[in-house]
């Protein structure tokens, strides 16, 4: 009974571990660079240039243009667009059975 449960918990834990992997590439592929905020978000700077914010637990926040956010170098960053469902969009990619 045992060794069923741990199976299980191993393939629960793989699969969790591989569809983030998915799901990070997909993001990584169309982010031109990353600030990682005070607050522990993150921003995110599309190839568009256009930019999305994810709080601190990696899910993607709107933030209105013009907001300042303080990066952990104590940088500055002013919000120009707010791309919240692009962010969600390819953070949830992979991630379909």
């Amino acid at each position: 009974m045992n060794t069923r449960i741990t199976t299980f918990l191993a393939a629960a834990v793989l699969s969790t571990m591989v569809s983030t992997a998915f799901a990070d590439n997909s993001v990584a592929g169309n982010v031109d660079k990353t600030y990682r905020l005070k607050d522990g978000g993150t921003v995110f700077v599309f190839k568009d240039g256009k930019m999305a914010v994810a709080d601190k637990f990696d899910r993607a926040v709107r933030v209105s243009k013009g907001q300042v956010l303080e990066t952990t170098d104590g940088q500055k960053i002013t919000v120009t667009s707010s791309e919240s469902a692009r962010l969600d969009f390819l953070q949830r990619q992979g991630h379909e059975n």
